[in-house]
């Protein structure tokens, strides 16, 4: 809703103040379909050379949820520590053989069935149970998973970062299509110098619309979304630093509801539960 908004205020402050100044919109408008298929078509191209072919596909996945909602709620973050609570309670009581068979068929499990919106999430899911795996085994000590844990997240973070990258560059590169445009139109225009001052004047103009489509859409419309692109990619990483957080606090001794305080301090303010709503939440879900 607030990109929407968002693009509104952008264009309507650009061609509109355009118009009211006395712009004649239907130059920008003949000439923005030949300036529009010369920039986009150019920099659709370098963008395909530029970047690997995961990162186009993950790029063309990313923009159009930038679209809705961030999933990254305090709803969210309530019922994830409420589904680690309960996780590291049943480890507590029973001990860590009785969460085997939720690990190993989590799909499976009803434990994960009761909190649905990360329960089904495969990304939190499988960065859930793999370390607990390893608990269970005790193979491996709190150091060592916690290593294990930063090379994951780092790793993650590369991978979300990419289309982040690849947006920032088309951003950085529209302007200047916008100028090779330009140029063609200005070479254009010198092809045909005879023609009438008021022809050659539409040409020019038309040249010169180039340089602004190229400009626009870099700072108004590429880069913009680049930095949105790249503050979900950092809400993405909170909720697996949460649950590094409270996994590794449990296993440093700390008892569920200790545990869950170490997840949720790690949260942005905006969307981290307070000590009560996240105590009456986890109660709620008993």
């Amino acid at each position: 809703m607030f990109i929407v908004i968002g693009y509104l205020v952008v264009f309507g402050s650009v061609f509109g103040v355009f118009v009211a100044h006395g712009g004649n919109i239907h130059v920008l408008m003949e000439a923005l379909p030949f300036e529009m298929i010369t920039i986009g078509g150019a920099a659709l191209g370098a963008f395909v050379v530029n970047n690997q072919s995961k990162v186009l596909k993950a790029t063309l996945s990313a923009v159009p949820r930038l679209f809705k909602g961030s999933k990254y709620t305090k709803a969210r973050y309530l019922e994830l520590l409420a589904m680690l609570y309960e996780i590291l309670q049943k480890a507590r009581k029973e001990g860590l053989m009785a969460i085997e068979a939720d690990v190993e068929e989590p799909e499976k499990s009803e434990l994960f069935k009761k909190f649905p919106s990360v329960g089904s999430d495969h990304h939190v899911l499988e960065f859930t149970t793999d370390y607990l795996r390893m608990m269970v085994s005790g193979n491996l000590n709190a150091h060592e998973i916690e290593a294990l844990m930063d090379s994951e997240i780092d790793t993650h973070h590369q991978e979300a970062y990419a289309p982040v990258a690849a947006l920032t560059r088309l951003a950085g590169a529209l302007p200047a299509f916008g100028i090779v445009a330009a140029v063609l139109g200005v070479v254009n225009t010198m092809g045909n110098v005879g023609q009438p001052p008021a022809v050659l004047g539409g040409m020019i103009a038309s040249a010169l619309v180039g340089t602004f489509l190229g400009i626009f859409l870099a700072y108004a419309v590429a880069e913009p979304l680049a930095g949105l692109l790249e503050q979900r990619n950092e809400d993405a990483s909170k909720e697996f630093l949460c649950i590094k957080s409270t996994l590794l606090a449990s296993m440093q001794g700390y008892n569920p509801a200790t545990a869950i305080e170490f997840g949720r301090k790690v949260l942005f303010s905006d969307v981290r539960p307070s000590f009560n709503e996240l105590e009456q939440h986890v109660k709620g879900k008993k």
